[in-house]
């Protein structure tokens, strides 16, 4: 068994973000950054994707093939992200019936237009055998957080990302049902059952709720890595159809290592409007309204996040839109710059 943590390739790389589903995207920006229709580019650079690959776009397979062949052929690394890990564990979840339901109940819905995966697709194995994250001397690269005792743990334990997952959630269940937090959430949960999934209603901060989200979260390393730390959040807020107690930790403003870490997973937007950035991503605060779009992020200025919200296109298409917000980007290592699939570039800010 190889570790979860991997070497990163050398030379020079393009780190693509967040693509769920827009195949038409990602071929864009991967003709803007010069690779020929076969992977290969002229001057030998390599790509690297940070995960969510699916999902939400209209050609979620489509995608995950072109991936697929792309690392199997030595010219991509692909990692683990939080919605490549829900499919693993046959977890429902927005957008992706396209593979978890042969039926696909979506495409009569919000996600018609999302094509299904074929019936003799292999994505699970190629789900399995991604790493969580990559690493060389001058650059790391993770889904959502570079978190040292998580990284750590899954440096050296041998098991399967779902064995480790399953261990961890199993070992939070009994410690939360041993301190009583579980049995106060399940309360909290029955006492507001309607109110929880309403928009309209008003809900107060049920802190047991949001206390067992977060030990569920930040005791798992698989899910710290994928989806990022998370804390009680100040006030309960309704984002992709629930009230939350939970909010996401801002895990860059306690990075302190030397070395610049590329993540995707969190909602930047190329043009700064918090409005739009909350309504794109199902109405999760906007983790970066205090900086530039180009800018880097945490108390070194060595975090960039690289996802331009691109999950939130069939969103702009519903609305009718033409003129789009949502965009793919690509960080040139080491050049640091961004690269945008309509052609946009941007020196990358410290």
């Amino acid at each position: 068994m190889t570790s979860l943590i991997a070497p990163l390739f050398e030379g020079s790389l393009d780190v693509i973000g967040d693509v769920h589903g827009e195949l038409d995207v990602l071929r864009a920006l991967l003709d803007r950054l010069g690779y020929a229709a076969n992977g290969t580019h002229p001057d030998g650079r390599r790509l690297v994707f940070v995960g969510d690959l699916c999902d939400r776009g209209h050609d979620s397979p489509g995608v995950v093939e072109l991936v697929h062949r792309l690392v199997k052929q030595g010219d991509a690394q692909c990692i683990l992200g939080n919605h490549e890990l829900n499919l693993l564990r046959r977890d429902e979840k927005h957008g992706n019936a396209w593979y978890l339901d042969p039926h696909h109940p979506e495409q009569r819905g919000e996600f018609a237009h999302s094509k299904p995966a074929p019936a003799d697709h292999a994505f699970h194995e190629l789900f399995a055998s991604l790493p969580l994250a990559l690493e060389r001397d001058d650059l790391r690269v993770v889904h959502a957080a570079w978190h040292a005792p998580a990284i750590e743990v899954l440096r050296v334990d041998p098991r399967s990302t779902i064995e480790l997952f399953e261990h961890y959630e199993t070992e939070t269940s009994e410690w939360l049902e041993q301190l009583g937090i579980e049995r106060a959430a399940k309360l909290e949960a029955q006492q507001y059952a309607a109110g929880l999934v309403d928009p309209s209603a008003s809900v107060p901060l049920l802190r047991n709720l949001g206390l067992r989200d977060e030990y569920r979260q930040t005791r798992n390393p698989v899910r710290v890595l994928t989806s990022g730390p998370e804390r009680v959040a100040d006030r309960p807020f309704f984002a992709n159809g629930k009230w939350r107690m939970c909010d996401r930790v801002l895990w860059w403003n306690e990075y302190t290592d030397d070395t610049p870490v590329v993540v995707g997973h969190y909602w930047r937007v190329a043009e700064q409007d918090d409005e739009t950035a909350e309504s794109l991503s199902g109405g999760k605060p906007n983790l970066f309204a205090d900086s530039a779009p180009h800018e880097w992020v945490g108390a070194k200025r060595n975090v960039f996040c690289v996802d331009f919200s691109i999950g939130g296109r069939y969103r702009e298409r519903a609305r009718g839109r033409t003129a789009f917000t949502t965009r793919l980007a690509a960080v040139r290592w080491p050049e640091r710059v961004v690269m945008f699939h309509d052609g946009l570039t941007a020196d990358m800010t410290a």
